[in-house]
């Protein structure tokens, strides 16, 4: 007998779940201030619109949380996950030295994902990221909710592959 399992509802953190635009500034500087953007991520106020969607989605999806901040972030965003009373969900994040675009590695792990399990949604702010994803045929909520991406968050997700 096939195993059922719940579907997947595929959320990304930064200025989706998380309020990035308090951090965002360390990113307009040349070089960008990397340590000191990532460093302050645990004091990123929640996106009540991202939580809501996050919550009302677990209801029926397991949630998974795929970012582009690096592995060695995990446990503080652990902490913020957990702190802001998101659904307890598996989290997905970039190895440290991975610099690839955030629409190359986020549409790789959707792919694997779907090769054993339904993606019901991704919810992304990240227009790259979900043009991409729904050429490749996933149901796409796009994160509007968030103020706009500076100039330099933008970079970093597109050129650099650092968020």
């Amino acid at each position: 007998m096939k195993e059922t399992r719940r579907p997947l509802a595929v959320f990304d953190l930064d200025n989706t779940l998380a309020d990035t635009a308090h951090r965002q500034h360390f990113l307009e500087t040349r070089p960008k201030d990397w340590d000191a953007f990532f460093d302050a991520a645990p004091q990123d106020p929640p996106l009540a619109e991202g939580v809501a969607l996050a919550l009302e989605a677990a209801r029926d999806c397991e949630v998974l949380y795929l970012t582009g901040r690096p592995e060695r972030c995990r446990q503080d965003t652990l902490d913020w996950l957990a702190a802001q009373g998101l659904p307890e969900g598996r989290l997905r994040m970039r190895r440290d030295r991975d610099r690839r675009p955030a629409r190359r590695t986020k549409l790789e792990v959707l792919r694997e994902l779907a090769g054993k399990r339904e993606i019901r949604m991704l919810v992304d702010d990240d227009e790259l990221v979900c043009d991409d994803a729904r050429r490749a045929g996933f149901h796409v909520v796009t994160a509007r909710w968030a103020a706009e991406a500076s100039e330099g968050l933008r970079e970093a997700q597109e050129r650099e592959g650092r968020t």
